[in-house]
């Protein structure tokens, strides 16, 4: 049995470990990583050329199941992969993490954009903690505010003229994220909703500084797919398909 993963998150990686040896692994990360952290079983990187050449892929490989385990908000791929799976006649499975739910003492500031954010921020602080990848910061280059921008990669896109830049990876602890936000003199964090634990902290953190989060909210995904909320229960869904050998 062949799995297609697509994505390069923590589920996706921890997902191809618990598959690895039971079936045939392929795991396609999309490239804008320079150095990403690779799964077991087989590595692509690159794209597909939309949902045909994903389709097209998908037949050449003889594929027999496919794993959307992308970024909450890479949602092009996770549309190519309904269409091309339909087309290809292979079954699709979703792996979205469950997104970040407020509590109390949280002050979040839901918007539906990257521009709406950049908007938000006036009247909410001065310096900002910026957590929302190195590739959309375009919408936040007129912004006035001093800007703590975070990527594991350095940016190349316009950006504020006040950026400072930290190179890091999560995950993330929370003494770090306390430390990180008082150093700084942060008010003001923007971030996307990606959950996870992995770079939950910097809202805990927040919210014991009293500090206003802009979250992202996160775009719509294709109807009609079946999901699973965690790599154990993709991997179930894998281990009832044809072909595929118990689990060790």
């Amino acid at each position: 049995m062949h799995v297609l993963i697509l994505g390069g998150t923590t589920e996706a990686r921890a997902l191809a470990g618990l598959l690895y040896g039971r079936v045939r692994v392929t795991s396609s990360l999309a490239g804008r990583v320079a150095s990403p952290r690779l799964p077991a079983g087989e590595v692509r990187i690159g794209g597909f050329g939309g949902p045909e050449g994903l389709a097209a892929w998908l037949r050449e490989h003889a594929v027999d199941a496919v794993i959307d385990a992308t970024h909450p908000f890479a949602e092009r791929i996770s549309f190519n992969a309904a269409r091309a799976a339909a087309t290809a006649h292979v079954p699709l499975l979703a792996l979205r993490r469950p997104g970040w739910v407020p509590v109390d003492g949280d002050d979040w500031h839901p918007v539906a954009s990257l521009s709406e954010a950049a908007g938000a921020l006036a009247g909410l602080g001065d310096r900002v903690f910026l957590t929302t990848g190195r590739m959309g910061l375009a919408a936040f280059a007129d912004c006035p505010q001093w800007f703590l921008v975070r990527s594991v990669d350095a940016p190349d896109t316009p950006m504020p003229t006040r950026t400072e830049i930290l190179l890091d990876r999560g995950p993330f602890t929370l003494a770090g994220e306390r430390e990180l936000l008082a150093r700084h003199r942060i008010d003001v964090v923007v971030t996307k909703d990606s959950g996870g634990a992995a770079t939950s902290p910097k809202l805990t953190a927040a919210r014991e500084a009293g500090v206003p989060v802009v979250l992202v909210r996160r775009p719509p995904v294709p109807e009609g797919v079946r999901t699973a909320a965690t790599p154990e229960e993709a991997a179930a869904w894998v281990a009832t398909r044809p072909g595929a050998s118990p689990a060790r």
